[in-house]
């Protein structure tokens, strides 16, 4: 049951191109969002959709992989964990974001490809 642990699942589109950049390390980060659609029916019968935006992050040749075969709207799935986190503004306000640390990535489009 461990492998359970704190572990996400999703499929979705990119909403934009990923800012990927190379650490002094030498190690690529890519950060992009995810929007993931859940559609049903209310009390009306009524049809609604949602969208939900995620963002992620990837590291090293995951990363380098998500910047040279995705783009704006491609479709992919990816598996991970969350990872909550808190910074301080410019201004000093204390910010906190949630953030899917990605482990594995499959490419959706006509060439897909398993990639982690």
């Amino acid at each position: 049951m461990n492998a359970l642990r704190n572990r996400v699942q999703l499929i979705g589109r990119m909403g934009d191109n990923a800012d990927v950049r190379k650490l002094e390390s030498g190690k690529a980060l890519a950060r992009f969002s995810m929007a993931t659609n859940e559609v049903y029916y209310n009390s009306k019968g009524e049809k609604v959709e949602e969208t939900t935006w995620h963002n992620v992050v990837a590291w090293g040749k995951l990363a380098e992989t998500i910047e040279k075969y995705t783009h704006k709207g491609s479709e992919i799935a990816i598996q991970g964990k969350l990872v909550n986190r808190s910074y301080e503004s410019k201004e000093g306000e204390k910010k906190y974001i949630t953030e899917i640390h990605a482990a594995e990535v499959l490419l959706m489009g006509s060439k897909a490809a398993a990639v982690g």
